[in-house]
């Protein structure tokens, strides 16, 4: 039987794991902390609760975030990256420069 491509490819793996149209903003604002849901929640441009909590959980099942949940009312739930997520910062480093680099070449074009 043979392996699927993402499980041999490096390229297909990456883009299986950061194609949801927020896991950048997502993985980019918990490389700065950890957050709580609504925290995370405000700083993310017209996005609603349904689909924040979808990217969450697959962001979470695909072993890049912790979701940590404190026993205690209200419930409390924070999220942050684990450390394979962590090794993902050089990733976001290099878009968030390239980020600018094209703003500034759209702006003088």
């Amino acid at each position: 039987m043979e392996k699927p491509i993402s499980k041999i490819c490096p390229f297909s793996t990456a883009q299986r794991l950061i194609q949801g149209k927020w896991t950048i903003l997502i993985m980019h604002y918990l490389s700065e902390e950890t957050l709580r849901f609504n925290e995370l929640q405000r700083k993310m441009p017209k996005m609603t609760h349904a689909t924040l909590s979808a990217q969450l959980k697959q962001l979470e099942a695909e072993g890049l975030i912790l979701r940590k949940e404190y026993p205690q009312i209200p419930p409390k739930v924070e999220y942050s990256l684990s450390g394979i997520g962590k090794e993902f910062q050089p990733v976001l480093d290099s878009i968030c420069e390239w980020g600018i680099k094209y703003i500034d070449y759209m702006g003088n074009s």
